[in-house]
């Protein structure tokens, strides 16, 4: 495994700006993933690292060792792309082992390396099979299987899981992130799917418009985003212009007037308010619910507009009283309210009232 170290790194593309003074560092064995909407530069930014790609500006590092303009095949990296781009007319032990069969490696350590790999992402026993009578989850573990099978040290991955049905898509999540830690690889995963993200990265950059917005861990990244890209992009998440009204007699805490009221919050680290200032709170859905909170301020009326049943959770729209629309979602119902006109009150506590530059 070998740590990443991204300095700097401009890209310009045809009069158009794709990376704009990137850098990042990648610890080693880590699983780092770059997400952001179409566009942002992350896969421009992961075929640099790849060495697809050379820098404008910058450097790119392994190891402390400068890869900027070494070729791909030198670099001690693989890359597992969106389309698995397996042979069809070659079995899953011959497909695993071509990148070996290049490297002109003898034939008895190819066929060693090939079922340990096998092996590795649950394919064992498989390896005479043709590719066109594999599922789509087995095609995905043998792209694995190829790329773990040359031994990289870096492992790279652009959505993986996109041409997945939503069930294996949640199987294969686990599966990448064991292979990487049994394997001790460092990990660069690049996807849209926020909950990919969330529930497989040890950290994660979110790109916007070729620029880094916010580095931080799952738990960081959603609770505490530094602007209203990143708390929209991670998840769902209302957002209320108000202003700065005064300091809360808890510190971090603020009062802001909004046209739903008064509402109180806590500040980002990267946002000192000062009263008068205008601001956009970020409320998640899951936050609001219907039980009283004595503690908080925090209260909307309204009247339902829909209702959507899941079964594990409902999720709700209300119009409040100044015409806001709210989304909210209760976890585990045990009842069901129906849209009405009669007026209902939503609550929200302070710890999930998050202000944020306007």
């Amino acid at each position: 495994m070998v740590s990443i170290s991204i300095r700097h790194v401009s890209k310009m593309f045809t009069g158009h700006l794709a990376l704009n003074d990137v850098s990042l560092e990648v610890e080693r064995g880590e699983l780092f993933f770059l997400l952001g909407p179409s566009g942002c530069g992350k896969t421009t930014l992961l075929r640099h690292i790849a060495g697809f790609y050379t820098p404008d500006k910058g450097q790119i590092l392994f190891d402390g060792r400068d890869v900027s303009k070494v070729p791909p095949h030198q670099r001690g990296a693989a890359m597992m792309f969106q389309s698995y781009a397996l042979w069809p007319h070659l079995t899953v032990s011959q497909n695993v082992g071509f990148g070996l069969e290049e490297r002109k490696l003898p034939r008895a350590e190819i066929t060693q390396r090939v079922a340990e790999a096998l092996k590795l992402v649950k394919m064992d026993g498989l390896g005479e099979r043709r590719i066109q009578a594999l599922s789509g989850g087995q095609q995905q573990r043998v792209a694995l299987a190829r790329a773990l099978v040359v031994r990289p040290s870096v492992f790279m991955l652009d959505e993986p899981l996109s041409n997945l049905d939503a069930r294996l898509r949640i199987e294969m999540r686990s599966e990448i992130r064991r292979i990487c830690k049994e394997f001790g690889l460092t990990g660069i995963y690049v996807t849209h799917d926020q909950k990919e993200a969330l529930s497989m990265a040890d950290r994660m950059a979110v790109m916007d418009g070729g620029k880094v917005a916010q580095v931080g861990t799952p738990m960081q990244v959603y609770r505490q985003p530094v602007n209203k890209m990143v708390a929209e992009f991670i998840g769902e998440t209302n957002l209320i212009d108000g202003t700065v009204k005064q300091a809360s007699y808890r510190s971090g805490y603020w009062d802001v007037e909004t046209a739903s009221g008064l509402l109180r919050g806590r500040a980002t680290e990267t946002l000192e308010p000062v009263a008068g200032q205008p601001v956009t709170l970020s409320i998640r859905p899951e936050a609001i619910s219907f039980y009283d909170l004595p503690d908080s301020p925090n209260r909307f009326f309204g009247n339902l507009l829909e209702r959507t049943y899941l079964g594990e959770q409902v999720q709700y729209e209300l119009s409040t009283r100044d015409g806001h629309l709210l989304r909210f979602a209760e976890m585990n119902p045990r009842e069901v309210y129906d849209p009405g006109i009669e007026e209902i009150r939503v609550n929200v506590s302070a710890d999930d009232v998050l202000i944020l530059r306007r």
